[in-house]
């Protein structure tokens, strides 16, 4: 008979738009984006908030989501709101057929 499977959920301490630190490196950016996989890793994409020497861009670190720890909560002062995406659906409009 077959095991009843287990289903394996991370739960996330950093939230999208924080400012983080890695504990090990010192590098230091905003959280952009998260990627969680198959086996409960979990590692966060963070943009640094400095150009290179060029004035351009540095390229985004992916780093162990236990390994950052949060410095500040707001991006820039401000709280972080959603701009897009999914959005709740209110009752009261009609549902599709």
């Amino acid at each position: 008979m077959r095991e009843k499977e287990e289903i394996v959920t991370v739960d996330s301490r950093i939230p999208l738009g924080v400012v983080v630190r890695d504990v090990i490196t010192g590098f230091t950016g905003v959280v952009i984006g998260r990627t969680e996989y198959l086996n409960g890793c979990v590692r966060v994409g963070v943009q640094p908030r400095k150009l290179d020497k060029d004035g351009k861009v540095k390229e985004i670190e992916w780093i162990d989501e236990r390994q950052v720890e949060v410095l500040a909560a707001t991006f820039r002062g401000q709280p972080i709101e959603p701009t897009g995406g999914p959005q709740p659906r209110p009752s009261d409009l009609p549902r599709p057929h």
